[in-house]
């Protein structure tokens, strides 16, 4: 293990394997270390070998966990000291549990992984590991698109929030303002609203329909300005679209945004919940995204559609 030089800042812990997806989780841990000024723990962790009595199976324990070390030090010379590094390969019977475990022992702002090897560069596809996180992690999980690594050196300089048009899930804006706040970051709002969240087949009740939508997005956007006491100079947003996908597209992503969602209502208290609107809005963007855990006070008995983000 690297000697632990952390202090007091905060610290994103990466779920790490030596492939170009740990490496896409290990570049946008070091733009989220860098922005908030905070160090980096690399996970990597072993599969624990139940103990069967076989000769030779403590040996081949040891053998994983150098390997495991081995890879290790290829995250950290993609670090490159720019940020503080920790690495651990600690042994456990799933990298999702050893993660988490891991993660919490060390008092973690929050965790970070790539995406699979599968899907379309720049776009996010979740594999076992991230969907396992995605319902079930106690802290924020940020992930990376495909490909993400090729940004090297991205710094980021957005945080970009998706702001529930109905109060149906929970609101991830405090943690948004929060972390723009602790790295100095822009803030942006946005409300997304789509004709395929209602079923109208007349033309006029559908206009009318939309046109209430585009009204209650507004108000949630006036909303959050006023919880945030923010001032004008702050972009507050309405993604419209005929579909949801529609509506995210319709809205412009540079390279240093970070797009907060927050849990689905279904999900429980204090953990992240991958919801199905959030889900969409996952696969439609291109820019990092960071899911945030359903607040201890969030109601989870609220009338309406899945409405996480």
């Amino acid at each position: 293990m690297s000697p632990d030089t952390t202090g007091d800042r905060p610290r994103i812990v990466v779920g790490y394997l030596a492939t170009p997806s740990g490496a896409d989780g290990v570049e946008l841990g070091v733009s989220l270390a860098r922005a908030v000024g905070g160090t980096l723990d690399l996970v990597c962790v072993v599969r624990e070998e139940e103990p069967d009595g076989t000769p030779g199976r403590a040996p081949y324990q040891r053998l994983l966990v150098d390997r495991a070390h081995r890879w290790l030090a290829d995250g950290e010379r993609i670090v490159d000291g720019r940020v503080p590094v920790t690495t651990h390969a600690p042994v456990a019977d799933s990298f999702t549990g050893g993660l988490l475990e891991t993660a919490t022992t060390l008092d973690a702002a929050m965790i970070v992984v790539g995406a699979t090897r599968d899907g379309i560069i720049g776009r996010h596809s979740l594999g076992s590991i991230s969907s396992e996180l995605l319902h079930c992690a106690t802290l924020p999980v940020a992930l990376a698109p495909r490909g993400h690594a090729e940004r090297a050196d991205t710094r980021l300089d957005t945080v970009t929030v998706a702001v529930p048009a109905a109060p149906r899930g929970d609101d991830p804006l405090p943690v948004a303002a929060d972390l723009a706040r602790r790295a100095g970051l822009a803030m942006r709002l946005v409300c997304l609203v789509s004709a395929d969240e209602h079923g109208d087949i007349d033309a006029v009740e559908s206009a009318q329909t939309r046109r209430r939508q585009i009204a209650a997005a507004r108000a949630a956007l006036e909303d959050a300005r006023d919880r945030l006491g923010a001032s004008a100079d702050i972009d507050a947003l309405v993604g419209d679209g005929d579909t949801l996908e529609d509506a995210v597209t319709s809205l412009r992503f540079g390279d240093g945004d970070l797009l907060v969602v927050g849990s689905s209502r279904l999900g429980p208290p204090s953990r992240v919940f991958l919801g199905s609107t959030a889900s969409r809005i996952l696969r439609s963007t291109t820019a990092p995204i960071l899911v945030v855990p359903k607040s201890d006070g969030a109601g989870s008995d609220e009338a309406g559609s899945d409405g996480g983000a």
